[in-house]
């Protein structure tokens, strides 16, 4: 048979039944699909990596599915380093049922949590200097609970202040993939959040939660025996307070 002969019989194949050069990655999508859907809880990229067949890279496969879902009810986002699907920001209203009153946290609490963002480590004292008022003692606690903010170490000066910081869980509720995407001095005058002349030099801190604790902060496990504390220690040992107090002594407006 002349070669002219057996080119024209491989061009009457039907094309769909050719295997196609993507056929792998169309696998590893279903693959990783399947993993995001049946998981409780979001997935780290190394863990997806390893069901991947052998020569696709996670993130390829992820940045692909991810695309696939773009214009769906349900989209594919990465926040706090891991995977998840999300329903859709702008089809979020067809969720809400209506039933009962949003929780919000006090203007204390959401002024605290930003503070610990941006400036973490961070202690007691040092959220209360920024802030130019005294934290109510029941605030920390709530953000403790809400499981947003974490005890990191002790700050390595005398009495050890107890440090905090941020957790994957405040990155995932926010939507952020890591504590820089925090916005910073420009977006927020965007977004109108300053609207007075800032002092000259005012600016906003890299935000960074590092896992490895800081020069100055020593492991919350070298405990050394202390005595019972008192009112003015009372952060370094946090002391169970009423978290529905503000610092005035009235009901805070979290709902909590």
């Amino acid at each position: 048979m002349a070669l002219a002969e057996i080119a024209q019989l491989f061009a009457q194949i039907d094309q769909n039944q050719r295997p196609s050069r993507d056929d792998g990655l169309a696998e590893a999508m279903r693959i990783a699909e399947a993993l995001l859907f049946a998981a409780a809880e979001p997935l780290d990229e190394k863990d997806i990596e390893k069901r991947m067949p052998r020569g696709l890279a996670a993130g390829t496969v992820l940045d692909a599915l991810k695309a696939d879902y773009a214009s769906r009810g349900v989209n594919l986002v990465r926040a706090g380093g891991k995977w998840m699907f999300r329903t859709a920001a702008d089809l979020a209203w067809l969720l809400a049922t209506g039933e009962g009153e949003a929780k919000r946290l006090s203007r204390a609490a959401l002024e605290t949590l930003a503070i610990v963002a941006y400036h973490q480590p961070v202690t007691r004292a040092e959220i209360e200097d920024i802030r130019g008022v005294a934290i109510s003692k029941g605030t920390l606690d709530l953000l403790l609970e809400t499981g947003w903010v974490r005890l990191r170490g002790r700050r390595r000066v005398p009495g050890r202040p107890i440090t905090y910081g941020t957790t994957e869980g405040f990155l995932i509720h926010f939507g952020l993939e890591a504590i820089g995407d925090l916005p910073g001095l420009e977006e927020l005058k965007g977004a109108g959040l300053f609207d007075g002349r800032l002092p000259q030099g005012f600016g906003i801190p890299q935000p960074s939660d590092a896992a490895e604790l800081a020069e100055d902060e020593d492991p919350l496990e070298d405990e050394t025996p202390v005595t019972p504390p008192t009112s003015e220690s009372a952060e370094t040992f946090g002391e169970p307070a009423d978290p529905g107090l503000d610092e005035e002594g009235a009901p805070e407006a979290c709902g909590s």
